[in-house]
C-alpha cells in the first residue's frame, strides 16, 4: 500500500485504517497483556485487605480534596482532617499490609506485562511500517517526540538487519527519553552488543506511546473524520471573533460571565441552605457522620386497580395487526413520511409503488431477517431486485431522519402523547447488540456480549415515547464521550429542555457541554454519598453540609464559550472535544474549565436528586420509559438470534435507524389506537382517570404479529412435483 494510493482513500477509509489499528492495540495485545497481568496479581496477592485499601484511600482522598481546596493549609491542619476519617494507627497498620503483600510498584508484574507484550513483535511487524508511510500524520508539541521515534522506527524495522542480527536496533537512531520502566531492563538486556536496544521491547515501548497519544489526539491525521486534531477546527482567532456574537446569542450565553456566575452562585447557595434547614425535619435527606449525603430509597408505587383495568380493557380492544400492515397504515396516515425517501442521485422521478417497497426494506431491517421473508415474486415491488435497488438508493440517514421527524411530529399531536408529557425531558441510553461476524468495528466485553463482541445503539427517546436520535458505537466504549453527540443529533420535534442518563453517560465535563447548550442534565447517580459536593463560596456555612461541600469552581468562560459555540456551529464534536480535554480522567486546563462549570449543577442535582422524591420520581420513570422501548426492540429485531451481521458501519447504522423508525411507527400506532380506545370508554361511561391514563405504556405488544404467519394452502400441482430451481439463479441471503 503506497502513500500515493493511500492519499486518495476516504476519510471513511482512514477511519476504518485507524480503527483497525486501535483495535489491534486495546484488544489483540494491550488489553491481553493487561488481563494476565491482573490475573497474576489476583493470585499473587490474595491476602491483601480489602479494608487496608479502604483506609489509605480515605486518607489519599483527603489530601487530593485539601489541594483544590487550598494549597497553603498547614501540616496540622491536614493531619487533623485525615484522623476525622481514620484513626493515625488504623492507617500505618493498612500502610504496612500493603507494603508487605505488594512491593512498591511491582516490578515483576510490569516486567511480565512487558515481556508478553514483546513476545508478539511479529503482529505488528508487517503492520508498523505501512501504516507510518501510508498516513499523514501530526502531532502537537507533546506528541512530536513520540511521532518522531515511530517514523524512525518504521524505518529500523524494513531495512536489512545489521552485522549485530534481526534482534537489535541501532541505538544511534532510537530515542532513549521513551525507554523507562519495565522496558528499560528489556531494552537495555546484559550482554547485548554495543550501542544497540533490544527490537521488540523498543518497538512496544513506543507503540504504547504511540497509541496513547493517538487515543488524546496529541497524535493524530487531519484526513479522518474521527482521529483529525480537534484543537484545529475549535473556533480561533479571526473565526473566533466573527462567530462569537451570533453563537452566544444562539446558546444564551454572555459575552461578560460575572452576572451569570453570580446567579448561579446565588441559586447554589439557596440550594444548599434550604437543604441544610430542613435536615432534621421531614426530608428524604440525611447527612451521616462523615459528612455524605443520603438519599432514602424509592419504594414502589402499586398500580391502583383502576390501572390494572383500564390496561387490561385497552390492550384487549386494541386490533391485531402485523408490523408489516402497521409500517403501512402509518405511511398512509402521513404522506411525508414516503415522500422523506428521495433517490440518493437527486432524481426526482420514483419507482411506482415505492411505499411499499421501503416498508418491506425497513421491516426486514428491524426485524433481522433479511429480503427472503418479505420478498413476493409476483408483486413487482416486493421483488428480491426491487428491494435491493430501494435499499442501496433510497435508504440513507438523511431520509431516514427525514421521515423519523414526520412521526416525532405526528406524535406530539395526539392527546394521550400530550399526557405522557410536552417532549421536554428526554433520556439517553444503550442497548447492546452481539456481532457474531468479524468487523473493526465490534469490541469484547464479556459482561453484555459473552465470548464474542459487540457494539452500542446509543439512542435519545422523549417523554412522549418518540424516539430523537441514534448513534452507533463500537463495544461499550464510555456512553459520556458520545451522549452530548447524540443528544445534538436530534433533526426534528420538540427540543428536549433536560437530559437524563444513566451513570455511564455521567462525568462532570457532559455537565458543562450540556448546561453550556442550555439544556438541563440530570443522569442517575449511582452511589449518591460518594458524590462530590462543589460551592463557590469557600467561607459559606451549610451546617451538617459543610463536609460534603469540599470542591471550589474555577472560572474560565472565554475558553468554556469557545468550545459551545464551536459545537454548536458543527465545527467540532462533542466526542472530539470529550476525548481532547479528559485525558484517562485527568482533564487538561481546557477540561478544567468546563467541568468546573458543570460542577455547579452537578451539586444542584444531588442535593435535589436527595431531598426531591418527586425529581427523583420522574427521573427514574424516564429511564423506564427507555428500558420498555428497548424492551419491544429486542421484540422486534428477532431474527438471526437478535445479533448484528452487518460487517461495515454504515450498514450498521442504517440498519438500526430503520429500527428506530419502526419503533416509532410502532410507538405512533400504538397511541393513536389507544387514544381511540379512550375516547370510546368515555363515551361507554367508564371512568377514565388522568393519573391512569398517564401511566398507559406506547410499548404493548401482544397485539403485533412479529414473528409472520404460515401458509396451509396447497397450490395446484396438477399431479406433478414442484419446478426445480435454477443452480445459476442468484441464491438466498
Amino acid at each position: 500500500m503506497s502513500a500515493a494510493t493511500v492519499s486518495v482513500l476516504s476519510a471513511r477509509a482512514v477511519d476504518d485504517v485507524l480503527e483497525l489499528f486501535d483495535l489491534l492495540m486495546t484488544t489483540e495485545l494491550l488489553s491481553k497483556a493487561e488481563r494476565g497481568s491482573k490475573e497474576e496479581k489476583l493470585r499473587r496477592y490474595p491476602r491483601v485487605s480489602r479494608n487496608a485499601g479502604k483506609l489509605a484511600g480515605a486518607a489519599v482522598r483527603v489530601l487530593l480534596e485539601i489541594v483544590e481546596i487550598d494549597q497553603g493549609i498547614e501540616l496540622g491542619v491536614v493531619w487533623d482532617l485525615i484522623e476525622a476519617k481514620v484513626t493515625g494507627t488504623a492507617l500505618r497498620s493498612a500502610v504496612a499490609v500493603i507494603d508487605e503483600l505488594v512491593p512498591p510498584g511491582d516490578a515483576e508484574l510490569d516486567g511480565q506485562r512487558a515481556e508478553e507484550l514483546a513476545g508478539r513483535f511479529a503482529t505488528v511487524q508487517p503492520f508498523l511500517p505501512r501504516l507510518m508511510r501510508g498516513l499523514a500524520f501530526g502531532a502537537t508539541p507533546d506528541g512530536a517526540p513520540v511521532l518522531a521515534a515511530m517514523r524512525t522506527l518504521a524505518e529500523l524495522i524494513t531495512e536489512k538487519p545489521g552485522k549485530q542480527g534481526a534482534r537489535w536496533l541501532d541505538a544511534r537512531r532510537v530515542d532513549h527519553n521513551l525507554i523507562g520502566g519495565a522496558w528499560s531492563r528489556l531494552a537495555y538486556p546484559a550482554g547485548r552488543p554495543a550501542e544497540t536496544v533490544d527490537r521488540a521491547a523498543y518497538t512496544f515501548c513506543v507503540l504504547e506511546q504511540f497509541h496513547r497519544h493517538l487515543k488524546h489526539r496529541n497524535i493524530f491525521v487531519e484526513a479522518s473524520s474521527k482521529w483529525r486534531d480537534p484543537r484545529t477546527h475549535l473556533l480561533a482567532g479571526a473565526h473566533w471573533e466573527i462567530a462569537r456574537e451570533a453563537g452566544l446569542n444562539a446558546l444564551g450565553l454572555p459575552t461578560e460571565p460575572s452576572v451569570l456566575l453570580a446567579e448561579h452562585a446565588e441559586a447554589l447557595d439557596a440550594a444548599y441552605r434550604d437543604v441544610a434547614a430542613r435536615l432534621d425535619g421531614v426530608t428524604p435527606a440525611t447527612v451521616d457522620d462523615d459528612g455524605k449525603l443520603h438519599a432514602a430509597a424509592l419504594t414502589a408505587v402499586p398500580d391502583p386497580p383502576s390501572l390494572t383495568d383500564l390496561r387490561r380493557r385497552v390492550e384487549a380492544m386494541l386490533p391485531r395487526i402485523d408490523l408489516p400492515e402497521l409500517v403501512l397504515e402509518v405511511m398512509s396516515w402521513h404522506p411525508g413520511f414516503t415522500e422523506a425517501f428521495t433517490h440518493a442521485s437527486g432524481n426526482p422521478a420514483r419507482v411506482a409503488d415505492l411505499g411499499l417497497s421501503v416498508a418491506a426494506v425497513l421491516c426486514a431491517h428491524a426485524m433481522n431477517v433479511g429480503f427472503g421473508p418479505v420478498t413476493s415474486p409476483g408483486v413487482e415491488a416486493l421483488t428480491r431486485d426491487r428491494l435491493h435497488h430501494v435499499d442501496q438508493s433510497y435508504l440513507r440517514f438523511d431520509t431516514l431522519a427525514a421521515a423519523n421527524t414526520a412521526l416525532v411530529e405526528a406524535q406530539a399531536r395526539i392527546s394521550l402523547a400530550r399526557a405522557w408529557g410536552g417532549g421536554l425531558v428526554a433520556s439517553v441510553d444503550g442497548l447492546r447488540f452481539v456481532v457474531p461476524v468479524r468487523t473493526i468495528h465490534a469490541r469484547p466485553n464479556a459482561k453484555y456480549f459473552g465470548r464474542k463482541r459487540g457494539i452500542t445503539w446509543l439512542n435519545m427517546i422523549n417523554d412522549q415515547a418518540s424516539g430523537l436520535a441514534a448513534q452507533v458505537l463500537s463495544g461499550t466504549s464510555r456512553d459520556s464521550l458520545h451522549a452530548v453527540d447524540v443528544v445534538l443529533r436530534q433533526s426534528g420535534g420538540t427540543v428536549p429542555e433536560a437530559i437524563i442518563t444513566d451513570t455511564g453517560s455521567y462525568s462532570d465535563i457532559v455537565f458543562g457541554l450540556l448546561h453550556l447548550r442550555g439544556r438541563q442534565y440530570r443522569p442517575q447517580l449511582a452511589n449518591l454519598p460518594d458524590q462530590r459536593l462543589w460551592r463557590i463560596d469557600p467561607a459559606a456555612d451549610y451546617g451538617p453540609l459543610d463536609k460534603a461541600a469540599r470542591g471550589r469552581i474555577e472560572r474560565h468562560w472565554e475558553d468554556m464559550c469557545r468550545i459551545a459555540v464551536s459545537i454548536h456551529t458543527g465545527e467540532v464534536s462533542a466526542h472530539e472535544v470529550t476525548r481532547m480535554i479528559s485525558r484517562d480522567g485527568q482533564p487538561t486546563s481546557l477540561g478544567h474549565a468546563v467541568a468546573h462549570f458543570g460542577r455547579i449543577f452537578k451539586t444542584l442535582h444531588v442535593l435535589r436528586l436527595a431531598d426531591d422524591e418527586p425529581y427523583r420520581r420522574e427521573i427514574k420513570a424516564q429511564a423506564n420509559l427507555t428500558e420498555g422501548r428497548h424492551d419491544l426492540a429486542r421484540r422486534i429485531f428477532h431474527g438471526r438470534k437478535g445479533e448484528m451481521t452487518r460487517v461495515y458501519y454504515e450498514g450498521m447504522e442504517d440498519q438500526l435507524s430503520a429500527l428506530g423508525l419502526v419503533l416509532n411507527c410502532v410507538v405512533l400506532w400504538n397511541t393513536v389506537y389507544m387514544d381511540r380506545v379512550l375516547a370510546e370508554l368515555r363515551a361507554q361511561d367508564y371512568p377514565v382517570l388522568d393519573a391512569d391514563m398517564a401511566r398507559l405504556s406506547p410499548f404493548v405488544r401482544t397485539h403485533i404479529g412479529i414473528d409472520g404467519h404460515y401458509s396451509f394452502h396447497l397450490p395446484d400441482l396438477d399431479g406433478t412435483h414442484r419446478p426445480l430451481r435454477d443452480p445459476d439463479a442468484s441464491g438466498d441471503e
